[in-house]
């Protein structure tokens, strides 16, 4: 190993920092290779966030996008919602309530109105992260030249339509002296990229929330298990920490007549 031990002196501090910055950059980068303009952490045990973001999921969502790995029973179940009233309230398609969340729309219908097939949106927020998923729902702005009319700060050349515009309004980007205007901020304390052209029915807050719950929604269906996980984890690092005082007791034991 000592002949090659200059090589890896050589390398390690270039591999250690090409590491690090591909780490970093992992949460924080748009597909574009910006910054993302808003963060978001979800909370999976807020189950009334859960079920108005299945709800939102559900109205505006479904019509174009599915959700493969995910059966509307067992979002009646983890959810606590009464499996009638899902079905009279959240499945648009025909079909039974062990089913997988179809969409409505077929799958050459969206190839010839989009230029390509909606994507699953089951993993959606374990591929992407969740502070992309909100990034991208709430960075939709004016783009004439555009086929729909928008574009997207965190995916250029989005094919997807704003479908939530009735909600948010529209939004331009940002003029050079925006950062100058007063509330020109995002409510983290991050300046905002976008100025707003059209309000919405809801207000900038009420919008936050909004998508808040969808993405949280999603969080939940790319990993229903997040939380029994989460919570079985906790219950074995408790199990170990005993086994292990047990365990250095037992060696006391068993060393006391040498030591």
């Amino acid at each position: 190993m000592k002949p090659s031990s200059p090589i890896i002196k050589k390398w390690a501090a270039p591999l250690a920092l090409a590491f690090g910055a591909l780490t970093a950059s992992a949460g924080v980068l748009a597909a574009g290779g910006g910054a993302l303009p808003y963060s978001y952490e979800a909370d999976v045990d807020n189950l009334p966030s859960l079920q108005r973001g299945a709800k939102y999921y559900m109205a505006y969502c479904s019509g174009c996008h599915s959700m493969q790995f995910m059966r509307y029973s067992r979002i009646a179940s983890d959810l606590e919602i009464p499996e009638q009233m899902l079905r009279d309230n959240l499945m648009f398609t025909d079909g039974n309530i062990g089913d997988t969340i179809a969409s409505a729309m077929p799958a050459e219908k969206g190839e010839d109105w989009f230029g390509q097939r909606p994507p699953d949106l089951t993993l959606e927020t374990r591929a992407r992260g969740e502070d992309w998923v909100y990034s991208y729902l709430k960075s939709f702005y004016v783009d004439p030249e555009r086929p729909m009319g928008v574009n997207n700060l965190v995916l250029a050349g989005a094919s997807m339509p704003h479908v939530l515009w009735e909600q948010q309004g529209w939004q331009v980007l940002a003029s050079e002296d925006h950062d100058e205007k007063e509330g020109g901020h995002d409510g983290h304390g991050h300046a905002d990229p976008f100025d707003s052209v059209r309000k919405g029915a809801l207000s900038p807050a009420e919008y936050d929330k909004f998508v808040g719950d969808l993405v949280n929604f999603m969080a939940y269906a790319a990993e229903p298990g997040r939380t029994d996980r989460q919570a079985l984890g906790v219950k074995v690092l408790v199990y170990l920490f005993v086994l292990l005082g047990f365990a250095y007791l037992l060696k006391k034991e068993y060393w006391r007549d040498i030591h």
